[in-house]
C-alpha cells in the first residue's frame, strides 16, 4: 500500500517555480468574460451552497511537484473549484475523478470536498487547460488561448512528468497545443481522441480518457472500470520511466 508520507526538502526543489505561477494564476484577469461569469456565479449560487464564500478566482493546478504524470481537464465548475479553489474539488465530475485516483493508489483519500480535507497526491498534478469557469463550460478559442500558456509552463516545471491524461476533447487539443508550445513535435495527421487514445509526442505519452462528467457518468458512456483501465495504463507508463 503506499504511504502518503511528506516529501523529502529535495523533491520539494520543484514546488517554488510553481507557487510563483501559482500566484500569477490565481491573480489573471485577462478574459473579460470569464471574469464576469466566475464572479456572478458566487453571487448567486444554488441553494445548497448559499452562505459558503465562493473562490471566484482563476484555480491553479494542484498536486505532488515531482509528479510524472499529469491529469488534464478542462476548466473549474462554477460551483465546483470556482467555489471551493482547488482543480475538480467540491463537485462530481470530482468525486469520479479523485476515487479513481485513490484506487490507483494516486490519491490519499477517494473524497476532495474543499481544499483544507487533507487530500494529497502522489505522483499526479491535476490541471485544466482553462483556468477560470466557462458559462455552459465553453470557453472561446481566445480565452483557451490566453489560458494556454500557463498549462504550458506548468507542465515545463514538473521536471519528471512525460505522460498525460487528457479528460475530454477540449483537454487532449489542449494538450497538443501546450505540447507544441514545449518545443515537442505533434504528429500530422494530428492525434484522434477517444476513450483509451494514446499518442506520442515527442518525450511525452497523452492518454484520452471521457471526461468524468455527470454527462457521461449517469449515461454509462464512461464508468468506473473504463476510468480505472485508463489510470492503469497511466501507471504502466510512468513506471516504465
Amino acid at each position: 500500500m503506499i504511504q502518503f508520507r511528506p516529501m523529502s526538502s529535495a523533491a520539494h526543489r520543484p514546488e517554488d517555480p510553481l507557487r510563483e505561477l501559482e500566484a500569477e494564476v490565481h491573480g489573471c484577469r485577462r478574459c473579460a468574460r470569464l471574469v464576469e461569469w466566475r464572479e456572478a456565479s458566487a453571487e448567486e449560487p444554488p441553494r445548497r451552497f448559499r452562505g459558503q464564500e465562493y473562490w471566484a478566482r482563476p484555480v491553479a493546478g494542484f498536486g505532488d511537484p515531482a509528479a510524472r504524470l499529469a491529469i488534464v481537464g478542462l476548466a473549474p465548475a462554477a460551483h465546483g473549484a470556482n467555489r471551493t479553489g482547488r482543480m475538480f474539488t467540491g463537485d462530481r465530475s470530482g468525486d469520479w475523478l479523485y476515487a479513481a485516483l485513490h484506487r490507483a493508489g494516486y490519491a490519499s483519500q477517494p473524497e476532495a470536498t474543499e481544499r483544507s480535507d487533507g487530500l494529497r497526491l502522489r505522483d499526479a498534478f491535476v490541471t485544466a487547460v482553462v483556468r477560470c469557469a466557462p458559462p455552459a463550460n465553453r470557453p472561446s478559442p481566445a480565452e483557451r488561448d490566453n489560458c494556454l500558456p500557463y498549462l504550458r509552463r506548468e507542465l515545463g516545471l514538473l521536471e519528471r512528468c512525460q505522460t498525460l491524461v487528457a479528460l475530454g476533447s477540449f483537454a487532449w487539443d489542449g494538450s497538443l497545443l501546450a505540447l507544441r508550445g514545449l518545443g515537442e513535435a505533434v504528429p500530422r495527421p494530428k492525434p484522434r481522441f477517444g476513450h483509451g487514445a494514446e499518442a506520442a509526442v515527442g518525450g511525452w505519452r497523452l492518454l484520452g480518457c471521457y471526461h468524468p462528467s455527470q454527462q457521461n457518468t449517469f449515461t454509462g458512456r464512461l464508468t468506473e472500470p473504463m476510468l480505472d483501465a485508463v489510470f492503469a495504463r497511466a501507471r504502466e507508463l510512468t513506471m516504465r520511466g
